[in-house]
């Protein structure tokens, strides 16, 4: 029997970006498939304590059953490395979707500069929707078919209720300050990842250096994608996911 499938979604987005993938995988994936909001988007609820990566985690671990295969996009990622380390028996396997346990740019990491997150927690208080339509266009930005993947993203967004602005806030907070990179090395579990060479927030670098971190971690680039290839080339991911599954 085929392990629970479990898609999370990335940040400022909820779990409808997945509907076109999941339509497709249910004609020849067996086991069931769960699309899950992470705490505040899409009209999840958040938690009763503070939100951080610990509280939010406990929320998704409660609707995931055990030995899941977690789809991970973007924010999304960090969610799933936290799993795998605090709920292991939850996890049996982790597709990585542009996404990587440290987002931020350090010494020999490549990643999103500090402060461009800075400037998007400065705009998210004063315009969340300004802000939002601004990271929809740095997630296609390089994209042969950027406009098509905007207006695609920005349609399934609007499925679902708006997100929740601490849950914005904290995600922000969570992409910059997160380094999980020795969790990451750490996991013995199977790992890959699927990854766009023209990737504005995980550089094409990064894949090379998680599979530095841990051999477990195997991935494919594609050539013409950025941050969104399950939008924007939804056949070549949906081959590769199908092949490791």
């Amino acid at each position: 029997m085929q392990g629970e499938l479990v898609f999370l979604h990335g940040w400022g987005m909820n779990k409808a970006v997945w509907q076109l993938c999941v339509e497709e995988l249910k004609e020849t994936y067996s086991g069931a498939i769960k699309c899950l909001n992470l705490p505040g988007f899409g009209g999840a609820s958040v938690p009763h304590t503070e939100y951080n990566l610990a509280s939010a985690t406990e929320l998704l671990a409660a609707q995931i059953e055990n030995d899941s295969i977690i789809v991970a996009w973007s924010l999304g990622g960090l969610f799933a490395l936290y799993l795998a380390k605090h709920y292991p028996e939850k996890v049996s396997k982790i597709v990585f979707v542009a996404s990587s346990p440290c987002f931020v740019e350090a010494e020999n990491w490549a990643g999103i500069s500090e402060q461009i997150l800075n400037d998007f927690m400065k705009q998210l208080a004063q315009d969340t929707s300004k802000t939002i339509e601004r990271f929809l266009a740095i997630q296609a930005m390089g994209s042969e078919h950027a406009k098509e993947d905007i207006k695609a993203l920005r349609a399934l967004l609007k499925a679902q209720p708006t997100a929740n602005e601490r849950a914005l806030s904290v995600g922000l907070e969570l992409l910059k300050s997160q380094d999980l990179r020795a969790l990451f090395g750490c996991l013995s579990l199977p790992m890959h990842g699927i990854f766009g060479r023209l990737d504005a927030l995980v550089p094409r670098q990064v894949p090379a250096r998680m599979s530095e971190l841990n051999p477990r971690f195997s991935y494919k680039i594609l050539s013409k994608a950025s941050h969104a290839p399950f939008i924007s080339h939804r056949r070549e991911f949906l081959s590769y996911l199908k092949s490791i599954l």
